[in-house]
C-alpha cells in the first residue's frame, strides 16, 4: 500500500470511529432532546448509521479491518435535558465535521468529493442545532483538538 493509501486509511478509521462516537451519542440525544425536534435527531442518526457502514466498506475495500465501536463513550458533559442534548448534537456534528476535513485532505476523485460533501452534511446540521455557523466548518472545530480528542464521545472501554 502507498503512502497515499496509508493515510487515506487512516482518515477512514478515523471517520468511522468518529461516526460510531455520533451514532451512539444520537442516542442520548433521542432519549434527552424536546419532541418537537426528535425527528431531526432520529433523521441525524440515521444518517451517521449509513456513513459509518459506508465508511466500514471503504476501509475493507482498501483492505483494512473497520475500527470497531466501543463498549461505551464518555459524554463530553452531563446531558440532563433539552438543551444540553441539543448542544451535545452540534458537538457530534462538529467532531464528525472535523474528521471529514482530514479525509477530504487525503482522499482524491470521487473519494475526495464524498467526504466534503459529509463535511457539508455535518456542518449543516451543526447550523441547525447550533442555530449558527462557523467561517471553515471542519477546520475551526480541530483549532483546539487533537484528532485523537475531538469534542464528542470517547471511547471508554
Amino acid at each position: 500500500m502507498s503512502k497515499a493509501e496509508d493515510g487515506r486509511l487512516d482518515a477512514l478509521q478515523a471517520a468511522l470511529a468518529a461516526e460510531h462516537a455520533a451514532v451512539y451519542g444520537y442516542g442520548v440525544v433521542g432519549g434527552r432532546v424536546d419532541e418537537e425536534r426528535r425527528t431531526e435527531a432520529r433523521t441525524a442518526y440515521d444518517a451517521h448509521r449509513a456513513r459509518r457502514d459506508a465508511l466500514a466498506r471503504e476501509v475493507r475495500d482498501l483492505g483494512g479491518e473497520p475500527v470497531a465501536a466501543a463498549a461505551g463513550y464518555a459524554l463530553p458533559f452531563s446531558v440532563p435535558d433539552s438543551a444540553a442534548a441539543v448542544r451535545l448534537a452540534a458537538e457530534l456534528e462538529d467532531r464528525v465535521a472535523g474528521v471529514c476535513s482530514d479525509l477530504v485532505r487525503a482522499a482524491e476523485g470521487a473519494a475526495r468529493a464524498d467526504a466534503a460533501g459529509a463535511l457539508r452534511e455535518a456542518a449543516v446540521r451543526a447550523v441547525r442545532w447550533r442555530g449558527g455557523s462557523v467561517a471553515f466548518p471542519g477546520l475551526a472545530e480541530r483549532a483546539g483538538a487533537s484528532p485523537s480528542r475531538g469534542s464528542g464521545p470517547t471511547p471508554t472501554a
